[in-house]
């Protein structure tokens, strides 16, 4: 049986001040309904995104001596980095890594320039206006520790990412998201299966009503893949220079006209919240 894409974390965003938030999940779908009266949808990757690094390399780097020794990058496959890193975080924890130390690390992975900026800008829109998700090929303990430091994990509805938990002997455990069928996309996850199923959920939730917008922000190759299941009304906002942006601009050169979003390349969030505050003013 192929897994749920909804094998994710929810929070209700913006909970009236005082109220406590009582959803809980049944299996993987959270109790309280999500609510279904959002204009657009934007989805954001993690890793180079929101954040200006890999989390995955900064935990590496609390290794004895910063890095890790050849025997175990040497296990390396193409394709299979989740399973990688099962392996790096098995050996920081049997090095003595503790919990803490990671945890730490996350928090003090910088932002990529004006994602505060812009978090703040949608965490100020009325509520109607964006249902927010994260989808990442890092692991949910790596997210969640970030956007709470930070203040703005209630901002995300749902954060499809890698499971991730701290065992009894404080090991960071990590499993793969799902398995699937692209060819395009390591063997963990496919953003795109994500987001169109993701979607497609969503319009059914909403009696069939479909969002003015579905907009996507990301940079790596393996954003690349979800932003071909955008429509031309859609918005790709691919990070400027990084791979998802190159991606774009060879399918534009090989295959003119085949890409079907509008592309909007961002070097800072600003870039993006002008953006933003154009797609809001538009009339349905």
């Amino acid at each position: 049986m192929r897994d749920s894409v909804f094998n994710c974390c929810f929070a209700p965003p913006h909970p009236p001040p005082g109220r406590r938030d009582e959803s809980r999940f049944q299996g993987n779908r959270a109790l309280a309904p999500p609510p279904n009266d959002r204009r657009f949808l934007i989805f954001f990757d993690f890793d180079e995104t929101l954040v200006d690094e890999c989390s995955d390399d900064a935990v590496v780097n609390v290794a004895p001596g910063g890095s890790l020794p050849s025997w175990l990058k040497d296990t390396y496959r193409p394709g299979r980095y989740n399973e990688y890193m099962q392996r790096v975080l098995a050996y920081l924890a049997e090095q003595g890594v503790t919990p803490g130390t990671i945890i730490n690390t996350i928090e003090q992975l910088p932002p990529c320039p004006g994602i505060p900026a812009l978090l703040r800008f949608l965490m100020s829109r009325p509520p109607r206006d964006f249902e927010i998700v994260c989808v990442s090929d890092a692991n949910t303990v790596f997210i969640e520790a970030w956007l709470q430091n930070l203040g703005f994990r209630q901002l995300f509805l749902r954060i499809f990412a890698n499971p991730a938990q701290f065992d009894d002997n404080g090991q960071l455990q990590l499993r793969p998201f799902h398995t699937h069928s692209c060819l395009r996309c390591p063997m963990n996850m496919c953003k795109a299966e994500i987001v169109r199923q993701y979607t497609a959920q969503r319009v059914r939730e909403r009696g069939g009503r479909r969002y003015q917008k579905v907009l996507y922000v990301g940079d790596g190759a393996n954003d690349f893949c979800p932003s071909l299941t955008l429509s031309p009304g859609d918005t790709a906002f691919p990070r400027r220079d990084f791979p998802m942006h190159r991606l774009i601009q060879e399918m534009g050169e090989a295959k003119p006209g085949e890409y079907k979003a509008t592309v909007v390349p961002w070097s800072s969030g600003e870039d993006i919240i002008n953006r933003l505050r154009k797609i809001v003013e538009e009339r349905p």
